[in-house]
């Protein structure tokens, strides 16, 4: 079983830290471990985003939905990750997402005051901290330039890379084929056709309400 250090070091915050870096920064900041039950919710939509979490064990259940309850997107977080880390800073701080323990979970949870204490303690937490949020600003940017005005497929894999984090695994795109093919503006056949075409290349199965890539890189390659 690996000491608590060593599955801290494998946490996005602390990649390329030595053990006696993580030792210090504990000492600056209180680590709060948490402990969640199959089926228990940890997040909820609209909550404020005080803390920084991270998944030191098991896998959540991450699902985003639309206002209008029309789409909603789930994925899978394993260990080691971390939930929704935009939403710290920033104007808009509630999460979007309702979050639930897949099976039992532990949670490192850093408030947002000692976090930022963290990050100014060494370079090296502020570049890995950065290259998180960085990681996600450029797969939006270079998503919205490859599938604006582009086919069908480029643009579903714009929306399932936009809406789930990078490590991502177990997502379904959830939503009515006519609501799709009507945002997309394009006829039913050419949807489906599009769908089907992404089925036979191995990238996708779906059925009348979700859509669900075999990983999320297959739809990165998509659009690049």
């Amino acid at each position: 079983m690996k000491s608590m250090y060593e599955l801290l070091m494998q946490l996005p915050l602390f990649q390329g830290v030595t053990r006696e870096r993580i030792s210090q920064a504990a000492g600056l900041a209180k680590f709060h471990f948490l402990k969640y039950p199959e089926g228990e919710k940890i997040i909820s939509a609209g909550e404020a985003c005080t803390h920084i979490k991270f998944v030191i064990s098991g896998t959540v259940r991450v699902k985003s939905t639309n206002r209008y309850s029309m789409l909603s997107v789930e994925q899978d977080l394993k260990a080691p990750d971390v939930i929704a880390p935009e939403f710290l800073f920033g104007m808009a701080t509630d999460y979007v997402s309702d979050v639930k323990a897949v099976d039992s979970v532990g949670i490192l949870q850093i408030s947002k005051s000692d976090f930022l204490t963290i990050l100014h303690s060494d370079e090296v937490f502020m570049l890995n901290y950065l290259n998180v949020l960085s990681m996600a600003s450029q797969t939006s940017v270079g998503g919205m330039l490859s599938g604006a005005g582009g086919t069908i497929r480029s643009r579903i894999a714009y929306w399932i890379c936009v809406l789930t984090q990078p490590g991502a695994e177990n997502i379904s795109l959830n939503c009515r084929q006519r609501d799709l093919y009507t945002f997309f503006g394009v006829q039913r056949s050419i949807f489906v056709a599009a769908l089907d075409e992404m089925v036979e290349q191995g990238l996708i199965t779906y059925d009348a309400m979700h859509i669900r890539p075999t990983s999320r890189k297959a739809m990165l390659d998509l659009l690049r």
